[in-house]
C-alpha cells in the first residue's frame, strides 16, 4: 500500500474541514495500517503465527490453566474454531493441555516453554510497533491523546 492513502491530508474523500466522520474515519485508516503491519510482522516472523494464533497464546499467556471455554466466553469467537486453533498450537507444541481435576471434561490449557518464548517475542514485536506508532509523542501529549480517545469511546458506550 502506498503511504499516501495513509497521510491525513487525503483530500479525496475530506472536503477539509473537521467533521466527527473525519475524525473517525482517521482513526479507522490508523487502526486498519497498525493491524496491517502487526499482521505482517507475524507471518514474517520466525513462528510465522496467524493473528489468531498470536492471540490465544496471549490469552493463555495471561491465564494460564483457562480453558477453551473461558477463551470462547471472552474472545467471542466461534468455539469450533478456536478448538482448531488449539489443536494446532497443541500439535506444534505451544500449548499444553492437563485434564481439570474437579471436572475432567474440561482441559486445562497452559503455555509450553516454546509457546512462552514465542509469546515473549510476539510481544516484543508488538512493543516495536506500539513505540513507531507514538515516536515523536512526549509523555503528556500521548496522556492527552489517550484522554481523547476514552472520551471517545465513553460516547460510543453511552449511545444515545
Amino acid at each position: 500500500m502506498s503511504p499516501i492513502i495513509h497521510q491525513s491530508n487525503d483530500n479525496v474523500n475530506h472536503s477539509g474541514e473537521s467533521r466527527p466522520d473525519a475524525v473517525l474515519e482517521l482513526i479507522h485508516t490508523i487502526m486498519h495500517q497498525y493491524r496491517s503491519q502487526q499482521f505482517q510482522a507475524l507471518r514474517d516472523g520466525q513462528h510465522e503465527l496467524t493473528h489468531m494464533e498470536s492471540k490465544v497464546l496471549a490469552f493463555f499467556g495471561h491465564h494460564p490453566g483457562a480453558t477453551q471455554s473461558e477463551l470462547a466466553r471472552r474472545s467471542g469467537r466461534d468455539k469450533a474454531q478456536l478448538a482448531r486453533l488449539i489443536t494446532a498450537l497443541r500439535e506444534r507444541g505451544l500449548l499444553h493441555g492437563e485434564a481439570d481435576a474437579a471436572d475432567r471434561r474440561n482441559t486445562r490449557l497452559s503455555l509450553t516453554e516454546a509457546g512462552k518464548a514465542i509469546q515473549q517475542a510476539a510481544q516484543g514485536e508488538a512493543a516495536k510497533l506500539n513505540a513507531q506508532a507514538v515516536r515523536g509523542m512526549n509523555e503528556e501529549q500521548q496522556q492527552v491523546l489517550l484522554g481523547l480517545l476514552l472520551q471517545v469511546k465513553g460516547n460510543l458506550d453511552k449511545g444515545d
